[in-house]
């Protein structure tokens, strides 16, 4: 096993090594180089994207800031099972929420990717859009019909490239090859294997229940129903920002500088004026703290730093609440209300039945990794399950009754369910209410912020959850679990009093890890938000933000497949403008 194991690295660093120019710390990067024209601030899923389009112009010179290390030839972020083992002192921010009052006090940690290519780069690689109505309600909310389903759909198709699951088999009837792209740079794919008895069974389910039908594709707009697990793996390994955008060939652009281990501490402006504020200057400095370091962009800033770190940054920098800002002793520099509230976030539970397990075969650890090494193929080549149940409240639901409808329209579904090799398992609420905040701890750049996600704050989150785990119930009683399925464990708000279920969920709910919205877009005219619909900084010049942290609310998607289709637009925008 081991021996494998080591066989394996040798290899990936071999090729790591091949890469060129690329700075592993702020001490390496010369002190005389030629002006950038473009900074990216902060090298994760966005970043990656912005850096590796704009370069693609030789007239840009653009430099690329990440806070972590390479991902270049760790295994652990390369076999698409695997990435729970990774080291996380070294690939994920330690960031632990404030205590949420939603969660009985409980305090929850949210990991997110410090490497190159950033949560890309660590998380679970489901490949999720969205609905239709979420992106047209992003024209809506920014004025820009840009943002709107169908104009997105050439960023949509421009940034995938759709390839066979691992092992080659052959899964028509799976997908829909008319709304995938196949000529893009993140691999996206169908699980190597399949389909298993709980998959037939689902099948059958949908013959027997009409409101759980199997759909062709989560991606078309209207994932409404069940629909199979399409992931960012590709030849049997992740496919992140960094290895789709960032490979060898672009780190060998003359006009890409790729600096590591370096923090972003502060964002600086260039002159003020009574009318705008010009920022394109960045202060950075070594991963560990020391001397810091003013680097400045003829053009741009496009600051990525995440839905974390984008509204730290921007705090740091002056940016935000300007009685907030002064209390912690920062001189405002930017009265921006907005920057670091509206997080947003999907609140997840578990269920659970009672079952007769089937037969089935399983494959040992030796085996699998030596499968993997031979053919990239086998159970290492996944990471989650098979199927994805997605389902909508009916429009009479008596929770309607006492609150607003939070979904962007009938194309968006509220509840969201893996569905893997037996019932139960994690749902979650793909619509909250709730929102959180980001804030700073201290005026000291290298403090983590208080991060507040702001579970379970609003009252419709939790009567979802009941109507959620209804669905689920309903979902599971049909013949066709018959001979598998013996009961439901719950936790169940029909035989639980209102206090007893919400004390259980409380103690247990935790977060799909989906933060969005702290630095939301808005119309130019709004005096709400941050950016733009061009996603310019609001009240100044020089600096655009692209990241997560842009979104007025969480899809109902896992986000990473929405932040490639922003990154994509924006990019066109950047280009545009020069």
């Amino acid at each position: 096993m081991k021996r494998l194991i080591c066989a394996v690295t040798f290899l990936l660093y071999a090729v790591a090594g091949a890469q060129a120019k690329v700075y592993q710390s702020i001490e390496e990067l010369p002190t005389t180089t030629k002006p950038f024209d473009f900074i990216v601030a902060g090298g994760g899923t966005a970043g990656s994207v912005i850096a590796s389009r704009l370069s693609e112009n030789r007239r840009f010179n653009v430099l690329l800031v990440e806070a972590g290390p390479d991902n270049a030839g760790v295994i652990e972020l390369i076999i698409p099972a695997w990435g729970p083992r990774r080291d996380n002192a070294q690939y994920d921010w330690p960031y632990i929420s404030t205590p949420q009052p939603g969660l009985n006090g409980r305090t929850l940690a949210v990991p997110r990717g410090h490497v190159l290519g950033g949560s890309s780069s660590i998380n679970g690689m489901v490949y999720t859009r969205g609905s239709a109505d979420d992106f047209d309600n992003w024209g809506r909310v920014t004025g820009d019909p840009g943002w709107s389903w169908k104009a997105l759909w050439p960023y949509i198709k421009r940034h995938e490239q759709w390839v066979q699951p691992a092992g080659g088999r052959d899964p028509s009837g799976q997908f829909d090859p008319s709304v995938h792209g196949y000529k893009g740079k993140v691999s996206v794919s169908l699980p190597w294997n399949g389909p298993t008895d709980h998959d037939n069974r689902t099948a059958r389910n949908a013959e027997l229940q009409k409101e759980f039908p199997v759909i062709l594709d989560p991606n078309a707009g209207k994932p409404i129903g069940i629909t199979w697990m399409q992931s960012t793996i590709g030849n049997g390994e992740r496919s992140s920002a960094a290895t789709a955008y960032l490979g060898s060939d672009v780190r060998e652009r003359p006009n890409l500088t790729i600096l590591l281990n370096t923090y972003i501490t502060r964002l600086l402006p260039v002159k003020a004026s009574s009318r705008s504020l010009d920022i394109r200057s960045i202060e950075i400095a070594p991963r560990r703290g020391g001397s810091t370091r003013i680097l400045s962009a003829a053009k741009e800033i496009i600051l990525s730093g995440g839905v974390i770190g984008t509204p730290q940054v921007l705090l740091n920098s002056g940016i935000g609440n300007k009685t907030e800002l002064e209390a912690l002793g920062i001189p405002p520099l930017l009265n921006l209300p907005d920057v670091g509230q509206g997080l947003t976030d999907h609140v997840a539970t578990n269920v659970a039945w009672t079952v007769i397990p089937p037969n089935t075969t399983t494959i040992d650890e030796t085996a699998a990794l030596a499968m993997w090494q031979q053919n990239r193929t086998g159970p290492l080549t996944e990471r989650f399950t098979h199927q994805i149940l997605w389902s909508r409240f009916q429009p009479d639901s008596s929770i309607f009754k006492e609150f607003k409808d939070p979904s962007t329209g009938p194309t968006s579904p509220h509840i969201e369910m893996p569905l893997g090799s037996g019932p139960g398992g994690s749902f979650c609420l793909l619509t909250p209410h709730s929102r959180g905040s980001v804030k700073l701890r201290s005026k000291n750049p290298f403090d983590n912020p208080l991060i507040d996600l702001g579970l379970l704050s609003h009252p419709f989150d939790m009567a979802a959850l009941k109507e959620g785990i209804r669905i689920l119930k309903k979902f599971y009683s049909s013949a066709a679990w018959d001979g598998y399925i013996t009961g439901f464990r719950g936790p169940d708000p029909d035989n639980l009093s209102d206090e007893e279920f919400e004390k259980i969920i409380r103690d247990s709910a935790f977060t799909f890890l989906h933060p969005v919205g702290t630095a939301s877009m808005s119309s130019k005219k709004s005096k709400r938000g941050v950016v733009d619909h061009e996603l310019k900084l609001k009240g100044a010049t020089g600096i655009r933000i692209v990241d997560a942290s842009v979104f007025p609310y969480v899809l109902t998607a896992h986000t990473q497949a929405a932040v490639y289709i922003l990154a994509e637009r924006a990019a066109d925008l950047i280009r545009d403008a020069w």
